[in-house]
Parts: C-alpha cells; sequence; structure tokens
C-alpha cells in the first residue's frame, strides 16, 4: 500500500515537473518578441514546438474520429428513414398497380355486360374447389341477389361455365372444363355443331361427323340451342383433330378462349334455364 502511495507520487511529482517545464519554456519563447534568437531559445522553441505539434495532431485526430463518427450515426439514421421511405412508396404503388390491373379488368367486364342480354350480374371468385375431380369455383354473389342454378357464367374472354349450387349470399359455378359440363356449340366457320365436353383442363367436341369441315384454328362458339348460353360466346379454338378408322365421329380438341387460372371476376347472366325450371 506504501509503494503504491509513493510511486502515485512521484507519478504527481513528473507531471507537475513536466508542467512547469513546459510553462517555463513558452515564457522563455514568448519573451523573444523580434530578437534573435539564442541556444536557450532555440531548445525552447524545439520543445514547445514538438508538444504543441503532438498536441494538435492528438486533438485534430480525436476532431476528425469524433466527426466521422457523427456523420456515419447521421447516415445510418438518414438510410433507415430512407429505406423506410422506399417501403412505403413500394406498398402505395403495389397498390396503385393493383388497383389499374383491376380496373383494366372490370372495364373489359362492363363492356361485355353491354353485349350481354340484360340482366347481368358481376361477381368475385373467392374460392376454388381442391379436388383433383371437379372444376369448381365459388362467388360472393348468391341467391338473394337472383343467381340461380343453371345461370352461365362468362368473361370478356369466353365461356366459364353455369351455375351449380347456392346459398343466400355465395353460389358454386361448376366450370366448362369439368368433365361434367356439356355445352351446345358451333364451328363459327363452317356452322358445324357439336357438343363441348370439358376433360379437367382443354375442351373435346363431340358427335361431329367424319365428313364435316372442321380445321384447326378454327373458332368453336356457343350455338345458342337449349337456351342456357347466349349465341355467339366464344369457347376456344381447333387444336387437334383426329379421324379414327373406327367410328362416326371426329376426335377434336378444343383449346380454351378463357385462361381459367388467372380469372378474378366472372359476369353471371340472370336468365333462367328452361331445363331446370
Amino acid at each position: 500500500m506504501k509503494k503504491k502511495e509513493k510511486r502515485a507520487r512521484q507519478i504527481k511529482a513528473l507531471l507537475i515537473f513536466g508542467i512547469v517545464l513546459t510553462l517555463f519554456l513558452i515564457l522563455i519563447v514568448s519573451t523573444v518578441g523580434r530578437k534573435g534568437f539564442n541556444t536557450p531559445h532555440k531548445f525552447a522553441l524545439e520543445v514547445v514546438g514538438t508538444l504543441q505539434s503532438a498536441f494538435t495532431q492528438v486533438t485534430s485526430g480525436l476532431g476528425t474520429l469524433w466527426t466521422d463518427y457523427v456523420a456515419l450515426w447521421d447516415v445510418r439514421e438518414e438510410n433507415k428513414k430512407l429505406s423506410e421511405e422506399i417501403s412505403k412508396l413500394k406498398a402505395i404503388n403495389n397498390h396503385y398497380q393493383e388497383a389499374i390491373s383491376t380496373n383494366v379488368r372490370l372495364t373489359k367486364l362492363l363492356k361485355v355486360k353491354e353485349s350481354l342480354p340484360p340482366p347481368t350480374l358481376t361477381a368475385q371468385i373467392i374460392g376454388k374447389d381442391p379436388s383433383i375431380w371437379s372444376r369448381t369455383v365459388v362467388v360472393d354473389r348468391g341467391s338473394n341477389e337472383g343467381v340461380r342454378k343453371g345461370m352461365p357464367v362468362v368473361t370478356d374472354e369466353g365461356v366459364v361455365g353455369q351455375v351449380m349450387d347456392t346459398s343466400p349470399h355465395f353460389a358454386k359455378v361448376l366450370l366448362a372444363t369439368d368433365p361434367n359440363s356439356a355445352i351446345d356449340a358451333l364451328d363459327q366457320s363452317t356452322r358445324v355443331q357439336g357438343i363441348i365436353k370439358g376433360d379437367g383442363h382443354t375442351f373435346s367436341m363431340h358427335y361431329v361427323l367424319k365428313n364435316y369441315i372442321i380445321t384447326e384454328g378454327d373458332t368453336i362458339i356457343t350455338s345458342g340451342v337449349g337456351g342456357v348460353f347466349p349465341k355467339g360466346l366464344p369457347i376456344g379454338k381447333v387444336s387437334n383433330i383426329t379421324k379414327s378408322r373406327r367410328g362416326m365421329f371426329q376426335q377434336i380438341t378444343i383449346s380454351p378462349a378463357v385462361d381459367f387460372s388467372t380469372i378474378e371476376y366472372l359476369i353471371i347472366i340472370l336468365t333462367e334455364n328452361p331445363l331446370t325450371r
């Protein structure tokens, strides 16, 4: 304990001596004025200059470090604010893009509604049947708004299907690609008629005799027969034709006009299906 106190007193004495010596040297240098330097003055100036240079470098380094630290902190804060602002702008942009996209789709549906026999009702798909055997969707319109079983459903691209079941506020739509679906159709060019059935993803046109002319690329539309779908609605295009030796009919594959994987809004034609009355 005594050794530590003795060492502390020695260090304190050296510091005091150093401070006094420095002040003495500064006093010597400051008394020179315009007179010439002698050896003590030069020595004093050298010592004082060295000390001042070291002090300046240390304080300058600390000042630079502090300035850089403060500047870096400001940059971090600014980057954080900019990042938050960019995230907000991206969210706003996505919202506007979705609004524009929805507006475009609804505008197309509105044009189609004007060409359809009234009354009609626009509906949004809110659910899809997960079953691999059934092709149905659920829409946000039901019997309270006049939706009934058997009513035809379309989009701006063409035929979608028919209403299968209803509840007061919702309805299930059987898509035309479902194997249980059947639609009276005709070739727009040759006027050859047949029945369109779904196979899960595409259509096939049945009961077309081999001697009837059907060409790949022909547009197939609703025939209006049976009073379910209005005449002239697009169903799809002929993508493949096979005439086997056996049987009376051609095997015709139809590519749907509607992209069933992307539809969001539908038009329900509020006309009674005579087959369900």
